[in-house]
Protein backbone atom coordinates (compact mmCIF):
# COMPACT_ATOMS: atom_id res chain seq x y z
CA UNK A 1 0.00 0.00 0.00
CA UNK A 2 1.41 3.94 -1.08
CA UNK A 3 2.90 5.11 2.00
CA UNK A 4 0.26 8.53 1.56
CA UNK A 5 -2.60 6.22 2.04
CA UNK A 6 -1.70 4.46 4.41
CA UNK A 7 -1.03 8.01 6.78
CA UNK A 8 -4.36 9.08 5.50
CA UNK A 9 -6.23 5.63 7.04
CA UNK A 10 -4.26 5.97 10.34
CA UNK A 11 -4.87 9.74 10.67
CA UNK A 12 -8.53 9.36 9.76
CA UNK A 13 -9.26 5.78 11.91
CA UNK A 14 -7.64 7.37 14.91
CA UNK A 15 -9.68 10.71 14.12
CA UNK A 16 -12.57 9.14 13.80
CA UNK A 17 -11.60 6.92 17.64
CA UNK A 18 -11.38 10.14 19.18
CA UNK A 19 -14.98 11.41 18.46
CA UNK A 20 -16.54 8.39 18.42
CA UNK A 21 -14.78 7.03 21.37
CA UNK A 22 -15.15 3.12 20.62
CA UNK A 23 -15.24 0.49 23.73
CA UNK A 24 -15.92 4.23 25.41
CA UNK A 25 -11.97 4.22 25.61
CA UNK A 26 -10.66 8.04 25.96
CA UNK A 27 -10.02 9.89 23.30
CA UNK A 28 -6.18 10.43 24.48
CA UNK A 29 -5.93 6.58 23.48
CA UNK A 30 -7.07 6.73 19.79
CA UNK A 31 -4.64 9.59 19.04
CA UNK A 32 -1.59 8.14 21.21
CA UNK A 33 -2.71 4.89 19.34
CA UNK A 34 -2.57 6.94 16.29
CA UNK A 35 0.72 8.53 16.52
CA UNK A 36 2.34 5.32 17.61
CA UNK A 37 1.13 3.34 14.46
CA UNK A 38 2.91 5.87 12.19
CA UNK A 39 6.29 5.35 13.82
CA UNK A 40 5.87 1.42 14.19
CA UNK A 41 4.93 0.76 10.37
CA UNK A 42 8.08 3.30 9.68
CA UNK A 43 5.93 6.03 8.09
CA UNK A 44 7.30 8.58 10.84
CA UNK A 45 10.63 8.20 12.21
CA UNK A 46 10.93 8.97 16.27
CA UNK A 47 12.74 11.79 15.60
CA UNK A 48 10.14 13.13 13.43
CA UNK A 49 7.13 12.00 16.24
CA UNK A 50 9.03 13.56 18.38
CA UNK A 51 9.54 17.19 17.01
CA UNK A 52 6.03 16.89 16.26
CA UNK A 53 5.20 16.39 20.49
CA UNK A 54 7.82 19.22 21.30
CA UNK A 55 5.94 21.28 18.93
CA UNK A 56 2.60 21.61 21.31
CA UNK A 57 5.25 22.14 24.42
CA UNK A 58 3.31 26.09 24.43
CA UNK A 59 0.25 24.67 24.52
CA UNK A 60 0.92 21.49 26.91
CA UNK A 61 1.99 24.26 29.75
CA UNK A 62 -1.02 26.53 28.80
CA UNK A 63 -3.80 23.45 29.51
CA UNK A 64 -1.96 22.43 32.68
CA UNK A 65 -1.80 26.40 34.36
CA UNK A 66 -5.63 26.75 33.52
CA UNK A 67 -6.67 23.23 34.28
CA UNK A 68 -4.81 23.73 37.39
CA UNK A 69 -6.78 27.47 38.02
CA UNK A 70 -9.81 25.71 37.34
CA UNK A 71 -9.99 23.10 39.25
CA UNK A 72 -8.66 25.03 42.30
CA UNK A 73 -11.66 27.04 41.69
CA UNK A 74 -13.69 24.41 41.32
CA UNK A 75 -12.37 22.63 45.13
CA UNK A 76 -13.01 25.85 46.70
CA UNK A 77 -16.65 25.87 45.55
CA UNK A 78 -15.92 29.43 43.60
CA UNK A 79 -18.01 28.16 40.48
CA UNK A 80 -20.83 26.86 42.73
CA UNK A 81 -21.04 30.20 44.23
CA UNK A 82 -21.05 32.50 41.03
CA UNK A 83 -23.88 29.82 39.43
CA UNK A 84 -25.69 29.88 43.08
CA UNK A 85 -25.36 34.19 43.09
CA UNK A 86 -26.59 34.06 39.61
CA UNK A 87 -29.33 32.03 40.50
CA UNK A 88 -30.15 33.97 43.26
CA UNK A 89 -29.96 36.96 41.09
CA UNK A 90 -32.89 35.72 39.25
CA UNK A 91 -35.47 36.43 41.42
CA UNK A 92 -38.00 33.49 39.87
CA UNK A 93 -37.54 34.37 36.45
CA UNK A 94 -36.11 32.07 34.25
CA UNK A 95 -35.16 34.18 31.47
CA UNK A 96 -32.99 36.02 33.48
CA UNK A 97 -31.56 32.71 35.09
CA UNK A 98 -30.75 31.96 31.38
CA UNK A 99 -28.92 35.10 30.64
CA UNK A 100 -26.93 35.42 33.92
CA UNK A 101 -25.89 31.65 33.49
CA UNK A 102 -24.79 32.83 29.86
CA UNK A 103 -23.02 36.12 31.13
CA UNK A 104 -21.14 34.00 33.56
CA UNK A 105 -20.31 31.49 30.90
CA UNK A 106 -18.45 34.28 28.90
CA UNK A 107 -16.42 35.41 31.54
CA UNK A 108 -15.31 31.88 32.85
CA UNK A 109 -14.17 31.02 29.20
CA UNK A 110 -13.01 34.71 28.46
CA UNK A 111 -10.74 34.64 31.40
CA UNK A 112 -10.08 31.06 32.20
CA UNK A 113 -10.43 29.10 29.20
CA UNK A 114 -13.76 27.45 27.29
CA UNK A 115 -12.74 24.27 28.80
CA UNK A 116 -13.09 25.58 32.34
CA UNK A 117 -16.37 26.67 31.56
CA UNK A 118 -17.13 22.85 29.67
CA UNK A 119 -15.46 20.99 32.74
CA UNK A 120 -16.51 22.79 35.95
CA UNK A 121 -18.97 25.39 35.47
CA UNK A 122 -21.53 22.98 33.83
CA UNK A 123 -21.42 20.76 37.31
CA UNK A 124 -22.10 23.95 38.86
CA UNK A 125 -24.66 24.74 37.20
CA UNK A 126 -26.37 21.61 37.20
CA UNK A 127 -26.27 21.59 41.24
CA UNK A 128 -27.84 24.82 41.01
CA UNK A 129 -30.89 23.73 38.59
CA UNK A 130 -31.67 21.04 41.13
CA UNK A 131 -31.31 23.48 43.99
CA UNK A 132 -33.53 25.63 41.94
CA UNK A 133 -35.55 23.00 41.04
CA UNK A 134 -35.91 23.87 37.60
CA UNK A 135 -38.42 21.80 35.84
CA UNK A 136 -36.58 22.10 32.77
CA UNK A 137 -32.83 22.47 33.35
CA UNK A 138 -31.29 21.94 29.98
CA UNK A 139 -31.21 25.00 28.40
CA UNK A 140 -29.49 26.56 31.02
CA UNK A 141 -26.87 23.84 30.63
CA UNK A 142 -26.61 23.92 26.80
CA UNK A 143 -25.77 28.01 27.40
CA UNK A 144 -22.69 26.29 28.82
CA UNK A 145 -21.56 24.04 25.82
CA UNK A 146 -22.32 27.21 23.27
CA UNK A 147 -20.66 29.99 25.06
CA UNK A 148 -18.16 27.74 25.83
CA UNK A 149 -17.17 27.91 21.78
CA UNK A 150 -19.13 31.51 21.09
CA UNK A 151 -16.81 33.62 23.37
CA UNK A 152 -13.56 31.41 23.00
CA UNK A 153 -12.19 34.44 20.51
CA UNK A 154 -12.85 37.39 23.14
CA UNK A 155 -9.07 36.89 24.09
CA UNK A 156 -6.02 34.78 23.12
CA UNK A 157 -6.14 33.34 26.24
CA UNK A 158 -9.87 31.90 25.45
CA UNK A 159 -9.55 28.86 24.05
CA UNK A 160 -6.07 26.20 23.12
CA UNK A 161 -7.20 26.32 19.48
CA UNK A 162 -6.20 29.96 19.38
CA UNK A 163 -2.64 28.96 20.31
CA UNK A 164 -2.78 26.30 17.73
CA UNK A 165 -4.03 28.17 15.27
CA UNK A 166 -1.37 30.99 15.30
CA UNK A 167 1.37 28.77 16.61
CA UNK A 168 4.85 31.15 17.30
CA UNK A 169 2.82 34.03 15.56
CA UNK A 170 0.13 35.14 18.13
CA UNK A 171 -0.55 38.69 18.10
CA UNK A 172 0.11 40.67 20.99
CA UNK A 173 -3.14 41.85 23.08
CA UNK A 174 -3.30 45.16 21.52
CA UNK A 175 -3.38 43.80 17.77
CA UNK A 176 -6.29 41.08 19.37
CA UNK A 177 -8.47 43.16 20.26
CA UNK A 178 -9.19 45.56 17.80
CA UNK A 179 -9.08 42.60 14.95
CA UNK A 180 -11.46 40.49 17.40
CA UNK A 181 -13.87 42.97 19.82
CA UNK A 182 -16.52 43.21 17.59
CA UNK A 183 -16.07 39.62 16.04
CA UNK A 184 -16.76 38.40 19.77
CA UNK A 185 -19.56 40.67 20.71
CA UNK A 186 -21.50 39.48 17.49
CA UNK A 187 -20.86 35.81 18.18
CA UNK A 188 -21.93 36.16 21.83
CA UNK A 189 -25.29 37.88 21.27
CA UNK A 190 -26.23 36.36 17.92
CA UNK A 191 -25.36 32.82 19.96
CA UNK A 192 -27.73 34.39 22.78
CA UNK A 193 -30.28 35.54 20.68
CA UNK A 194 -30.46 32.60 18.71
CA UNK A 195 -30.12 30.05 21.99
CA UNK A 196 -32.63 32.07 23.36
CA UNK A 197 -35.53 31.97 21.12
CA UNK A 198 -35.23 28.61 20.35
CA UNK A 199 -35.06 27.54 23.93
CA UNK A 200 -38.30 29.74 25.01
CA UNK A 201 -40.91 27.65 25.49
CA UNK A 202 -39.01 25.93 27.96
CA UNK A 203 -37.90 28.83 29.73
CA UNK A 204 -41.29 29.60 30.48
CA UNK A 205 -41.18 26.96 33.71
CA UNK A 206 -41.18 28.78 37.25
CA UNK A 207 -37.70 28.10 39.21
CA UNK A 208 -37.54 28.98 43.21
CA UNK A 209 -36.24 32.11 44.12
CA UNK A 210 -34.88 31.52 47.46
CA UNK A 211 -31.33 29.14 46.59
CA UNK A 212 -29.33 28.69 49.05
CA UNK A 213 -25.75 30.90 48.66
CA UNK A 214 -22.93 28.47 49.64
CA UNK A 215 -20.57 30.23 51.64
CA UNK A 216 -17.38 30.95 50.01
CA UNK A 217 -14.50 30.40 52.31
CA UNK A 218 -11.48 33.20 52.46
CA UNK A 219 -9.57 30.95 50.26
CA UNK A 220 -12.03 30.67 47.89
CA UNK A 221 -11.95 34.50 48.00
CA UNK A 222 -8.31 34.28 47.70
CA UNK A 223 -8.43 31.72 44.76
CA UNK A 224 -11.12 34.18 42.78
CA UNK A 225 -8.27 37.08 43.39
CA UNK A 226 -5.32 34.91 42.20
CA UNK A 227 -7.60 34.17 39.30
CA UNK A 228 -7.82 38.10 38.77
CA UNK A 229 -4.56 38.44 38.65
CA UNK A 230 -3.50 35.70 36.97
CA UNK A 231 -5.76 36.96 33.85
CA UNK A 232 -4.23 40.73 34.23
CA UNK A 233 -0.64 38.88 34.24
CA UNK A 234 -1.50 37.02 30.73
CA UNK A 235 -3.09 39.81 29.82
CA UNK A 236 0.18 41.90 30.09
CA UNK A 237 2.35 38.82 28.60
CA UNK A 238 -0.32 39.03 25.51
CA UNK A 239 0.26 42.84 25.29
CA UNK A 240 3.87 42.29 24.90
CA UNK A 241 4.04 39.38 22.18
CA UNK A 242 5.09 36.98 24.91
CA UNK A 243 4.08 33.07 24.63
CA UNK A 244 1.42 32.41 27.02
CA UNK A 245 2.21 28.93 27.65
CA UNK A 246 5.13 29.33 30.46
CA UNK A 247 2.78 32.75 31.80
CA UNK A 248 0.06 30.53 32.47
CA UNK A 249 1.67 27.54 33.95
CA UNK A 250 3.58 29.63 36.38
CA UNK A 251 0.38 31.43 37.49
CA UNK A 252 -1.50 28.39 38.21
CA UNK A 253 1.69 26.80 40.19
CA UNK A 254 2.18 30.18 41.76
CA UNK A 255 -1.77 30.09 43.18
CA UNK A 256 -2.17 26.38 44.18
CA UNK A 257 0.70 27.06 46.23
CA UNK A 258 -1.23 30.21 47.98
CA UNK A 259 -4.11 28.16 48.14
CA UNK A 260 -2.35 25.06 49.94
CA UNK A 261 -0.85 27.37 52.35
CA UNK A 262 -4.30 28.47 53.21
CA UNK A 263 -6.33 26.18 53.23
CA UNK A 264 -3.83 23.48 54.10
CA UNK A 265 -5.53 21.04 52.10
CA UNK A 266 -3.58 17.77 50.28
CA UNK A 267 -1.71 19.14 47.50
CA UNK A 268 -2.05 16.54 45.27
CA UNK A 269 -6.11 16.48 45.40
CA UNK A 270 -6.72 18.93 42.27
CA UNK A 271 -4.06 17.25 40.55
CA UNK A 272 -5.33 14.34 40.80
CA UNK A 273 -9.01 15.68 39.51
CA UNK A 274 -7.37 17.55 36.56
CA UNK A 275 -7.97 15.84 32.84
CA UNK A 276 -4.48 14.82 32.24
CA UNK A 277 -5.72 13.22 29.33
CA UNK A 278 -6.09 16.68 27.20
CA UNK A 279 -2.54 16.58 26.98
CA UNK A 280 -1.55 13.35 25.19
CA UNK A 281 -4.55 14.19 23.13
CA UNK A 282 -3.54 17.08 22.04
CA UNK A 283 0.27 15.69 21.39
CA UNK A 284 -0.77 12.76 19.27
CA UNK A 285 -3.12 15.09 16.95
CA UNK A 286 0.67 16.98 16.92
CA UNK A 287 2.62 13.82 15.55
CA UNK A 288 -0.58 12.90 13.02
CA UNK A 289 -0.60 16.63 11.78
CA UNK A 290 3.43 16.35 11.41
CA UNK A 291 2.69 12.70 9.37
CA UNK A 292 -0.19 14.70 6.93
CA UNK A 293 2.56 16.87 6.47
CA UNK A 294 5.05 14.05 5.20
CA UNK A 295 2.32 13.23 2.47
CA UNK A 296 2.60 17.02 1.03
CA UNK A 297 -1.06 17.62 1.77
CA UNK A 298 -0.48 20.67 3.74
CA UNK A 299 1.92 22.16 0.80
CA UNK A 300 -0.84 21.33 -1.76
CA UNK A 301 -3.88 23.38 0.85
CA UNK A 302 -1.12 25.92 0.92
CA UNK A 303 -0.73 26.31 -2.52
CA UNK A 304 -4.65 26.02 -3.02
CA UNK A 305 -5.57 28.61 -0.10
CA UNK A 306 -2.72 31.09 -1.97
CA UNK A 307 -4.20 30.75 -5.51
CA UNK A 308 -7.47 31.96 -4.13
CA UNK A 309 -6.00 35.18 -2.47
CA UNK A 310 -4.46 35.98 -5.57
CA UNK A 311 -8.55 36.20 -6.64
CA UNK A 312 -9.91 37.48 -4.03
CA UNK A 313 -8.99 37.53 -0.47
CA UNK A 314 -12.06 38.35 0.95
CA UNK A 315 -13.49 35.37 -0.82
CA UNK A 316 -10.73 33.32 0.20
CA UNK A 317 -11.52 34.26 3.92
CA UNK A 318 -15.25 33.70 3.51
CA UNK A 319 -14.83 30.60 1.75
CA UNK A 320 -11.96 29.15 4.25
CA UNK A 321 -14.39 30.53 7.52
CA UNK A 322 -16.90 28.71 6.32
CA UNK A 323 -15.03 25.81 5.46
CA UNK A 324 -13.22 25.14 8.18
CA UNK A 325 -16.36 25.70 10.21
CA UNK A 326 -17.68 22.62 8.54
CA UNK A 327 -14.73 20.39 8.74
CA UNK A 328 -14.16 21.12 12.37
CA UNK A 329 -16.83 19.31 13.02
CA UNK A 330 -16.18 16.01 11.17
CA UNK A 331 -12.74 15.79 12.37
CA UNK A 332 -12.62 18.26 15.98
CA UNK A 333 -11.23 21.45 15.73
CA UNK A 334 -7.92 20.70 17.18
CA UNK A 335 -6.44 18.72 14.53
CA UNK A 336 -8.44 21.29 12.13
CA UNK A 337 -6.30 23.79 13.57
CA UNK A 338 -3.48 22.45 13.39
CA UNK A 339 -3.51 21.70 10.09
CA UNK A 340 -4.80 25.46 9.32
CA UNK A 341 -1.66 26.49 10.92
CA UNK A 342 0.59 24.58 9.12
CA UNK A 343 -1.13 25.31 6.17
CA UNK A 344 -1.09 28.87 6.98
CA UNK A 345 2.91 28.72 7.69
CA UNK A 346 3.10 27.74 3.57
CA UNK A 347 1.15 30.65 2.19
CA UNK A 348 1.46 34.57 2.50
CA UNK A 349 -2.38 34.71 4.75
CA UNK A 350 -3.60 38.20 4.88
CA UNK A 351 -4.37 39.05 8.44
CA UNK A 352 -8.41 38.91 7.74
CA UNK A 353 -8.19 35.68 6.51
CA UNK A 354 -6.33 34.51 9.22
CA UNK A 355 -8.61 35.79 11.66
CA UNK A 356 -11.44 33.63 9.52
CA UNK A 357 -9.73 30.55 10.15
CA UNK A 358 -9.54 30.93 13.70
CA UNK A 359 -13.32 32.29 13.89
CA UNK A 360 -13.94 28.89 11.81
CA UNK A 361 -12.07 27.09 14.16
CA UNK A 362 -13.69 28.42 17.39
CA UNK A 363 -17.13 28.86 16.06
CA UNK A 364 -17.88 25.90 14.00
CA UNK A 365 -17.99 23.65 16.72
CA UNK A 366 -21.18 24.84 17.91
CA UNK A 367 -22.79 23.09 15.10
CA UNK A 368 -22.54 19.40 16.46
CA UNK A 369 -20.96 17.31 19.70
CA UNK A 370 -17.97 16.35 17.79
CA UNK A 371 -16.63 19.83 17.03
CA UNK A 372 -14.29 20.49 19.94
CA UNK A 373 -13.13 18.89 23.11
CA UNK A 374 -14.85 21.60 25.32
CA UNK A 375 -18.47 20.20 24.00
CA UNK A 376 -16.95 16.49 24.80
CA UNK A 377 -15.26 17.61 27.77
CA UNK A 378 -19.16 18.75 28.50
CA UNK A 379 -21.10 15.88 27.10
CA UNK A 380 -19.18 13.96 30.02
CA UNK A 381 -20.01 16.86 32.44
CA UNK A 382 -23.75 16.29 31.86
CA UNK A 383 -23.34 12.49 32.14
CA UNK A 384 -22.11 12.16 34.85
CA UNK A 385 -24.78 14.50 36.63
CA UNK A 386 -27.38 12.11 34.98
CA UNK A 387 -28.29 14.35 31.89
CA UNK A 388 -28.01 13.19 28.39
CA UNK A 389 -28.18 15.28 25.04
CA UNK A 390 -28.05 13.07 22.39
CA UNK A 391 -26.05 13.84 18.98
CA UNK A 392 -29.41 14.84 17.00
CA UNK A 393 -30.88 17.32 19.62
CA UNK A 394 -27.37 19.02 19.94
CA UNK A 395 -27.31 19.50 15.72
CA UNK A 396 -31.06 20.57 15.66
CA UNK A 397 -30.05 23.16 17.66
CA UNK A 398 -26.52 23.94 16.47
CA UNK A 399 -28.36 24.32 12.87
CA UNK A 400 -29.94 27.62 14.17
CA UNK A 401 -27.38 28.46 16.31
CA UNK A 402 -24.22 28.64 14.84
CA UNK A 403 -24.80 29.81 10.83
CA UNK A 404 -25.42 33.35 12.06
CA UNK A 405 -22.58 33.79 14.56
CA UNK A 406 -20.28 32.63 11.88
CA UNK A 407 -21.82 34.76 9.34
CA UNK A 408 -21.84 37.62 11.49
CA UNK A 409 -18.48 37.30 13.05
CA UNK A 410 -16.40 36.65 10.03
CA UNK A 411 -18.32 39.84 8.45
CA UNK A 412 -17.21 41.72 11.84
CA UNK A 413 -13.57 40.92 11.30
CA UNK A 414 -13.95 42.94 7.45
CA UNK A 415 -15.75 45.85 9.24
CA UNK A 416 -12.80 47.79 10.06
CA UNK A 417 -9.77 47.59 7.48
Amino acid sequence: MDSNVLIWSIVALATAGVIVRPWRLPEAFWACLGAVLLVAFGLLSWRQALTGVLKGTDVYLFLTGMMLLAELAREQGLFDWLAAKAARAARGSPTRLFALVFGVGTLVTAFLSNDATAVVLTPAVAAVMRAADAKQPLPYLLTCAFIANAASFVLPISNPANLVVYGSQMPPLLHWLPLYALPSVLAVLATYAALRLSERRRLTQPIAHDVEIPVLSGCGHLTAWAIIVTSAVLLTASAFGIALGLPTFLAGTVTAVIVFLCSRSNPLTPVRNMSWGILPLVAGLFVMVEALAQTGATAALATLLHGLIQQSAPAAAWLSGIVVAVGCNLVNNLPAGLLAERTMQFATVPERVRAAFLIGIDLGPNLSVTGSLATILWLTALKRDGYHVTAWAFLKLGVVVMPVALVLAIAGAFAFR
